[in-house]
């Protein structure tokens, strides 16, 4: 399919610059993108016949919009298709390592080629849900002027990770994960395709094989793809790529870990456990591994937070105080800045004493209260806001515990069943052993009361 691009040139006349590489060098998923709207396999709700963004790609008058899905859905590649089809260069901008001043030389940049050239920039980020509020402020001026064209990639919900501003300029789109029949295809084509893919390899792709990565691909493009090309590089020119070679080859090539499946739960896992056995060497390799495999930080600071108060607990109260001031540290500074402080957390929590008196109280106060789930409160701690409350003796022989020097007055606070129970025992370690100090003297305290008496 050849589509007029502005300026009368093909739409297939000049690569984006993401292609500036060695189609040798590049990967087999790189090399398979599509080099036209009728060559994209699924997202039918986008592209099909009709549809306005389909439409608007064709007349090139696209503007800024936000695409939304998992990996391997194809949001890079339809970003590629809007440059090729309005004849725009084609920038990549990285939310992790790019910055504000790389912002200011994009746009100089665009600004000289619209001025002298008569082109316009698609400014193409990915993952823009890592960017902070002041990182996306930074392109709204450039946007609302027309001197780029900003296309966002996010695997996260926009509504919560990009400011309003932005998102009240950018249309968004939602992709969805391929299903194994698109991906299937996907595959085949790129094992029979001689001049982008493996074809020239002349390989034999059992159907089972087929199947088998388009399956466990989780509708993943890229993960199928890569699999694919290490499965043919495991076999060798004319080798059979069998379902055992391409089981081999999904375990082995692509990263482990994804944001929904058992990877995902299997890092996180490890994270945590090496938090709670005080390895902050293992927790941080485990946090890298998740940043590295795209983790929303987000996550990583949800299960330490969890952690600090199941595994840290009174030990060290401040440990909860860290890890939540360091998400919000986060929310402030954006990625790369914000590692810093998920990195600080990581090596507070992993260096921290350890407790889990709190998690074991709860459970034990939880089953006591299943336990007993009509036992009526004792009177003398019943509020009594009327005089008839009063007259039936709600909150008499109550004792207010500020009367009493030590601030401290021995009284029953379980219902009688579960009088003497004790649900929380303190740790050995850490602040607890303070916490211990004072239920041992008020124990003392009750028990010479309970002699005197």
């Amino acid at each position: 399919m050849s589509v007029p691009a502005r300026g009368g040139r093909s739409a297939r006349g000049r690569e984006p610059s993401l292609f500036a590489a060695p189609e040798s060098a590049q990967p087999l998923a790189t090399r398979m993108r599509p080099r036209s709207l009728d060559d994209v396999v699924g997202q039918e709700q986008l592209l099909g016949p009709g549809t306005a963004l389909r439409a608007a790609v064709e007349k090139g008058t696209v503007g800024s919009m936000i695409f939304w899905g998992p990996p391997g859905s194809g949001k890079t590649t339809l970003a590629l298709l809007l440059a090729r089809y309005t004849d725009r260069v084609f920038v990549p901008f990285s939310a992790v390592t790019d910055g504000v001043p790389r912002v200011r030389e994009i746009v100089a940049e665009a600004e000289d080629r619209l001025a002298t050239m008569g082109r316009g920039t698609i400014l193409f980020v990915d993952e823009i849900h890592r960017l902070n509020t002041a990182q996306q402020d930074a392109f709204l001026p450039h946007v609302e002027r027309g001197t780029i064209t900003l296309v966002g990639a996010t695997t996260e919900n926009p509504s919560f990770e990009i400011n309003g501003a932005l998102l009240s300029r950018s249309r968004v789109f939602v992709l969805k994960p391929l299903d194994a029949a698109a991906i299937d295809t996907l595959v085949r084509r790129a094992a029979a395709d001689r001049e982008h893919g493996l074809g020239a390899q002349e390989l034999v792709l059992d159907d089972d094989a087929a199947h088998l990565i388009a399956e466990e691909a989780d509708g993943d493009a890229r993960r199928a793809l890569t699999a694919l090309e290490a499965a043919g590089a495991h076999v060798g020119a004319r080798g059979r790529i069998t379902v055992a070679i391409a089981r081999e080859a999904m375990q082995l090539r692509f990263a482990r870990h994804d944001k929904a499946g058992e990877e995902h739960f299997n890092l996180l896992s490890a994270y945590h456990k090496s938090l709670r056995g005080s390895d902050p060497q293992g927790a941080l390799y485990w946090m890298a591994r998740m940043l590295e495999g795209g983790e929303d930080p987000m996550t990583i600071f949800r299960r330490a937070i969890a952690m600090a108060a199941e595994d840290v607990g009174l030990a060290d109260p401040n440990a909860l105080q860290l890890a939540v001031a360091a998400r919000d540290a986060y929310h402030m500074l954006g990625a790369p800045e914000g590692y810093l402080p998920l990195a600080e957390m990581t090596i507070y929590l992993a260096t921290a004493p350890k407790s889990n008196s709190a998690k074991a109280a709860l459970g034990a106060a939880m089953d006591a209260a299943r336990d007993t789930p009509a036992e009526p409160v004792p009177m003398h701690i019943r509020n009594a806001p009327t005089s008839l409350m009063k007259e039936l003796g709600y909150g008499k022989g109550y004792q207010y515990a500020h009367d009493a020097p030590e601030a401290y007055i021995p009284q029953e606070y379980l219902p009688d069943v579960l009088r003497d129970t004790v649900l929380y025992e303190p740790g050995k370690f850490g602040f607890e052993k303070e916490i211990a100090k004072r239920l041992a003297w008020w124990a003392e305290l009750k028990r010479k009361e309970q002699q005197d008496e």
